[in-house]
């Protein structure tokens, strides 16, 4: 298995589509606050604007093994690559009037530790009670007696989910995805003013 996290292996499996995240679309996000990388308590709902949250397994850590096994379960593998994908396309998506927050069940310390070692511009959320997995009935999988997120991006405006990017693949060109969909359903308006929801 290889340690590298920065790069996937080119035999990756593809994960499919189950079907486990098709009802998310119009649902209300839920109204509490999670845990941030910051130490701040963050409302997604409640936060103006568009909010990208893209919701994964777990990061890797260097000298710490990953579980037996995960680079065979489809999905599992690229959460580094990913969180690099948006960190490295931020700035554009700030551009569009977009936040972007990661989110797995890892508790803050870890995800610290991620976040200032990738250097990533935005925080990530901790939802180590699985809190949205009871509400929105989030997709899990189990490994090594953990119950981990499966990979899923949700893009949030005004407290609803108005895209659901699941499965998602490869884990890299997630934020390109991201983009492309935002830059295809946002206008600007003719004085120039910040881009505005485009109409169905």
């Amino acid at each position: 298995m290889s340690t590298n996290y920065l790069e996937l292996p080119k035999d990756l499996p593809r994960p499919f589509d189950d079907d486990a995240a098709s009802h998310l679309h119009g649902m209300n996000f839920p109204g509490f606050a999670l845990p941030a990388t910051n130490g701040a308590n963050v409302d997604v709902a409640a936060m103006p604007g568009r909010v990208v949250i893209y919701i994964y397994p777990m990061t890797g850590r260097p000298g710490v093994p990953l579980p037996a096994g995960w680079d065979n379960i489809p999905g599992a593998r690229g959460c580094t690559p990913q969180s690099c994908s948006f960190r490295d396309h931020y700035s554009e998506l700030q551009s569009l009037n977009t936040s972007v927050f990661g989110l797995s069940t890892q508790a803050s310390d870890h995800q610290k530790e991620a976040r200032d070692r990738l250097q990533l511009s935005f925080e990530l959320l901790s939802d180590s009670g699985l809190r949205l997995k009871q509400v929105l009935d989030l997709p899990t999988f189990t490994v090594a007696g953990k119950e981990l997120y499966k990979r899923l991006t949700l893009v949030v405006e005004k407290g609803r989910i108005q895209k659901v990017f699941y499965p998602v693949f490869p884990p890299d060109q997630s934020a390109n995805e991201v983009l492309a969909w935002i830059r295809r359903n946002t206008q600007v308006d003719a004085a120039g003013d910040a881009p505005q929801p485009a109409h169905p």
